[in-house]
């Protein structure tokens, strides 16, 4: 078995936040399937031993037990000491980017895959105000990458990888990147460090096996 055990499915833009940073990091880890989708998530089994909220990603190392993307990726940069802060001023940078994404980037873009392409509800209000927010978070993003390389600055963190988390999905989104070229020149530097992969290739459960 892995050093670190990583519980996902490859379709969670959360997981591959985890995922990414532990491979850009070399560590001997390996992913363990969860089958959300027929909902293994909600078994009183994965509630009991892995993540009482019922998600993924959970990482297994050693007795640890982790769960909550942000909270993992810092305990990584505590292991390996890549992709963190330096200062107390870039751990509050690196905070307040994940705490943007979670709020605004992952959790307006995550629920909107969701809707658009795993579950295919159609256009509904529900996804015009997910699409709406997340455009606005693109903005954003996009105005932050005129001038910055990454996230922080210079160099790639953890919140990077927070902010990445479901952009990779091509074309799953709804929403074409073309007018936020700051934020794709963006992905492109992240695509070129060494290790990088997509989340697919990462992460075992794409494509979705049919729902029982």
């Amino acid at each position: 078995m892995a050093e670190y055990v990583l519980h996902c499915m490859a379709q969670s833009g959360h997981s591959y936040k985890v995922a990414l940073m532990l491979e850009l990091c070399g560590a001997d880890w390996e992913p363990e399937w969860v089958d959300f989708f027929n909902g293994e998530t909600r078994t009183e089994q994965f509630r009991d031993t892995l993540n009482e909220m019922g998600e993924v990603p959970v990482l297994i190392h050693g007795d640890a037990i982790l769960t909550q993307s942000a909270v993992i990726m810092d305990y990584l940069f505590d292991r390996f000491g890549r992709f963190g802060c330096e200062s107390d001023e870039e751990r509050r940078e690196v905070l307040r980017w994940t705490i943007f994404d979670n709020q605004k980037v992952s959790g307006m873009l995550g629920p909107l895959r969701f809707l658009r392409t795993l579950v295919k509800t159609g256009e509904t209000e529900v996804t015009k105000w997910l699409d709406g927010r997340g455009r606005s978070a693109l903005g954003i993003l996009d105005k932050h990458f005129a001038g910055n390389e990454f996230a922080i600055g210079a160099k790639p963190t953890s919140a990077d990888f927070s902010l990445c988390g479901y952009l990779f999905y091509d074309g799953e989104l709804g929403i074409d990147l073309e007018p936020y070229p700051n934020v794709t020149k963006w992905l492109e530097r992240i695509k070129a460090l060494p290790g990088w992969k997509h989340p697919y290739d990462l992460m075992p459960g794409h494509p979705l096996p049919a729902a029982g």
